[in-house]
């Protein structure tokens, strides 16, 4: 059910774009209505969500540490993994943004006969983590096309390199491939590996179903079924100018196309997919490692509570400590009053 209800919601919706698109209004309701709606929508959405991030409180410093701090003169620091200066941390996140260091580290761990425990290397899901972004990342920059006119020049040598291959007329992106394949690859994996399976949510695979129909319905409009680009990049430029208008006969593939964009922009803000700018914001990575350079107090304490040591807290409470059996550092002190009567009470009356 985690796996179907996400496939038939993708499916649905589908459905509704090609049922929208037939009825009176429907493609300005779907082509005019629907984008700004959702550029609005992801736009606020992501705002919010970073400044909700970013007045959390971070009083200590809790960096995530895989390599040796800054310590001795004679003790070599690694400034990437440990790193205690502003230059280090953004280095750090710099690997972490652009080439997803953390997840290129990852291991695996697979149990054998004995049993035994093994730990290997899990450098495939970094690979097509970093081809899935990368692609996207291209395909996104490339539908610049429609909004400009004339076209930048550093997009016709983006569109040359990504079609270097050519095969046929139009020529097959690179891309469109990668981004498909890599999207199938990080299904299946969640399918067969059943640690991941246990894990996996509806929220995980909807993602996945909505690019693959993005991805889909976009090779489906360049390679096999004709629409009419020009009245495209019309409805395009006329979107970013606050003028647009539907013109020609588009075709209804478009519309799809365009609904599971918008869907997606909808969708993003309030999904994991927003790792995207949680990452700036995270602690463990963004944080130098400088507490033994720097003293960082909590700016949220309260002034009017004094800081309260164990010595002082076992004074307060060592009679109790002792009578519930709590080890203590000093011994209980034997009242005053009881070591008088003490030797008191060993002496015999004396007779009359």
């Amino acid at each position: 059910m985690k796996v179907l209800y996400p496939f038939l919601a993708v499916i649905a919706f589908i459905l509704i774009a090609l049922v929208g698109v037939r009825i009176p209004g429907g493609q300005n309701l779907l082509g005019i209505v629907l984008p700004y709606l959702a550029i609005l929508a992801f736009t606020g959405g992501f705002v919010l969500k970073v400044l909700g991030w970013a007045r959390s409180p971070v009083p200590f410093r809790i960096p995530t540490t895989c390599g040796q701090a800054v310590s001795l003169p004679w003790i070599k620091q690694n400034k990437l993994d440990c790193p205690s200066t502003f230059w280090g941390v953004t280095g750090r996140m710099l690997l972490e943004v652009l080439l997803f260091r953390s997840l290129f580290r990852n291991t695996k761990a697979s149990i054998h006969k004995g049993p035994q425990l093994a730990y290997g290397s899990s450098k495939w899901l970094w690979l097509v983590g970093l081809t899935f972004h990368y692609s996207f990342l291209v395909i996104v920059i490339r539908h610049m096309r429609l909004f400009t006119n004339p076209m930048p020049a550093f997009l016709h040598a983006l569109e040359f390199g990504d079609g270097i291959l050519q095969v046929g007329a139009p020529q097959i992106y690179i891309t469109d491939l990668l981004l498909v394949g890599a999207l199938l690859f990080l299904f299946a994996r969640r399918l067969v590996l059943s640690e991941v399976r246990i894990i996996s949510l509806a929220n995980d695979y909807f993602p996945l179903f909505l690019i693959l129909g993005i991805g889909i319905t976009g090779i489906l409009m360049r390679y096999f079924i004709r629409v009419d680009v020009v009245s495209i990049k019309q409805l395009a430029v006329g979107l970013v100018t606050f003028s647009p208008v539907i013109v020609g006969d588009i075709g209804p593939l478009f519309f799809v196309h365009l609904f599971l964009v918008c869907l997606l922009l909808i969708y993003f803000p309030f999904s994991k997919l927003m790792h995207l700018g949680g990452v700036f914001l995270s602690p463990t990575r963004n944080l130098a490692n400088n507490s033994r350079m720097k003293r960082h107090i909590n700016p949220w304490n309260d002034p009017n509570i004094k800081p309260h040591s164990y010595a002082a807290y076992e004074d307060e409470f060592r009679e109790f400590m002792v009578e519930a059996g709590i080890p203590v550092e000093k011994e209980l002190a034997q009242p005053v009053a009881e070591e008088a009567a003490a030797p008191a009470a060993e002496v015999a009356p004396a007779e009359g």
